[in-house]
């Protein structure tokens, strides 16, 4: 029995469908951004690069792929290749004129570490306004529910003396506002981002109240604060050293919810019909309400859901991360962690790439301070200005869920 001959494909047309790929401007425009980033990237530890050549030729490189790819049907990407192959190519002059024992001893272990930590609330908050945008109701009030979990958690701490009960509080809290929300946005049909500013204001205005009230000497009573959880095994381990331990040795109980939040988010809102319903909803909630799911019920779930999610992040602030609580301790956490739900397109492990993405530059600001000998007000700016290029759509145009932010009205 005789089977077919196989045929092998041709190698000319294989290095010609090479020769084309690496011709389209995309690719251009992508390698352009890559190398923008490695003319910055040569100049810090492990290589902290001592010649001027490198990065120059680098950036200068980006630079012209960026050119490139811009007249050719890539504008958006070949301008951020060649912001990149300037501003790649600069920062790493700047960093040649600083010592290497100082870019040494910014560059750690403990930064990932501090990144983190500073990632935590806003990963919490953005994940809750993933729920809340994904079934149709926009949430501005974020930075509220925060706020009244920090408050909450830290009162709830004292009260119960238990590091659980504060949590349970802040939980709690986060719920009653969103749920205030939901009422005022799905079922009064009012404009939700008023009623997200209104959320805002009266956390503001009652947490701050509260505080004032009942701890005008300020906290005196001992906060039971949530523990950081202790990974012995992680250190010293061959080859690596303490480079782990340092990273994920010591941190919060909080932290590590935080990544299970992440993951069960994306669980939820991809793998299990819940999730299904809550995009249905957020995408077509007519054709959502003709099979019968409900869509009051489920954007009111997803809503409360994105409360008490917001108060988690907003507990760690206070009872896993400083052990006290002052006025509008938050200061636009919320607003950032919606910054990063639209740079990551609604979307779980993007906008928790994002919260990473400005929980660096929150961390970075501290070192950068002490060590680098850089203006305070500067580098405090470093988060919001990431923030502020996520909203302007620098990245990407985020197409959000097709039916958000407009009231659905049964027939």
């Amino acid at each position: 029995m005789s089977f077919p001959e196989i045929q092998q494909p041709n190698p000319r047309i294989r290095y010609r469908a090479v020769a084309t790929r690496a011709s389209d401007p995309h690719t251009i425009g992508l390698v352009g951004v890559g190398l923008g980033l490695l003319a910055f990237w040569i100049a810090l530890p492990p290589w902290t690069t001592r010649e001027l050549a490198w990065p120059i030729v680098i950036g200068f490189l980006a630079f012209a792929l960026g050119l490139s790819a811009y007249p050719r049907g890539e504008r958006k990407l070949g301008a951020i290749a060649m912001f990149l192959g300037v501003v790649g190519t600069l920062g790493a002059i700047w960093l040649q004129t600083k010592d290497t024992d100082t870019l040494d001893s910014i560059l750690t272990a403990g930064l990932i570490a501090s990144m983190l930590r500073f990632a935590t609330p806003l990963a919490f908050a953005a994940m809750g306004g993933i729920m809340s945008e994904r079934s149709g109701v926009v949430n501005i009030g974020l930075e509220g529910m925060m706020l009244g979990g920090a408050f909450f958690g830290v009162w709830g701490s004292i009260i119960t003396g238990t590091r659980v009960g504060g949590i349970i509080f802040a939980m709690v809290a986060g719920a009653l506002f969103a749920l205030l929300h939901a009422i005022f946005s799905i079922t009064l049909r009012s404009d939700q981002i008023v009623s997200g500013f209104a959320i805002n204001l009266l956390a503001l205005g009652l947490t701050g109240f509260l505080f004032n009230s009942i701890y005008a000497g300020g906290i005196r009573d001992e906060v039971s604060r949530v523990p950081n959880v202790n990974l012995a095994f992680l250190d010293d381990i061959p080859g690596i050293g303490n480079f782990l331990f340092d990273v994920f040795g010591n941190l919060n109980f909080l932290v590590w919810m935080m990544f299970l939040a992440v993951i069960i988010s994306f669980i939820v809102l991809y793998k299990t019909p819940t999730g299904l319903h809550i995009r249905a909803v957020g995408e077509h909630p007519k054709a959502a309400d003709t099979v019968g799911i409900s869509v009051q019920t489920v954007r009111y779930g997803a809503v409360v859901a994105s409360g008490v999610l917001a108060a988690l992040g907003g507990a760690f602030l206070s009872i896993g991360f400083v052990g006290d609580f002052s006025e509008n301790m938050t200061s636009g956490r919320g607003f950032i962690a919606l910054a990063a739900v639209i740079f990551g397109k609604w979307r779980p492990g993007w906008a928790f790439a994002a919260t990473l993405l400005f929980g660096f530059g929150f961390a970075l600001a501290i070192p950068l301070q002490h060590e680098a000998d850089v203006s305070e007000n500067l580098i405090s700016a470093l988060p919001y200005v990431l923030t502020l290029v996520a909203l302007v759509g620098l990245i990407g145009r985020s197409v959000p869920p097709a039916a958000i932010g407009k009231p659905y009205i049964k027939q």
